[in-house]
């Protein structure tokens, strides 16, 4: 299982989810609801639905879907992995979140984090302060 915002694709979510890919046999995409978005990170640039669409029609995801935006162990219930795999940035101590996960009765799922793509533009608010820049040229 691996979960993002997934706003504005670009190569570091397709880095987060090639090496998500390969530590298992199925990958399920979380996608985060848009009240998730805005209250975490900022004003969603494509809804939710666009979002979980686009992540899940690339060849590296089995199945995508679209976080409940409330306790994310439910989502970890349902959808039952085996292992979850962080991205670079994500801000979830890998340790605590077993232990977390123990604790809820979900002991077993093993967490992993993700390399860090080593493109310049592999996140989402770099592409923006990009666009940003190239704006103020103009």
């Amino acid at each position: 299982m691996a979960s993002g915002v997934f706003d504005i694709l670009h190569t570091g979510h397709i880095s987060y989810l090639e090496q998500a890919r390969s530590m298992g046999d199925e990958l399920v995409v979380v996608v985060a609801c848009d009240d998730t978005v805005r209250k975490k990170k900022h004003e969603p640039i494509t809804p939710e639905g666009m979002r979980v669409r686009i992540v899940g029609s690339l060849k590296t995801v089995d199945r995508a879907i679209v976080g409940n935006g409330g306790d994310m162990f439910d989502t970890v219930r349902e959808v039952a992995p085996d292992i979850i795999v962080l991205g670079f940035d994500q801000t979830f101590d890998a340790g605590e979140l077993e232990d977390e996960l123990a604790k809820r009765g979900l002991a077993g799922i093993k967490v992993a984090r993700a390399d860090e793509c080593a493109e310049d533009l592999n996140a989402t608010r770099r592409i923006v302060q990009r666009i940003r820049s190239l704006e103020g040229e103009e």
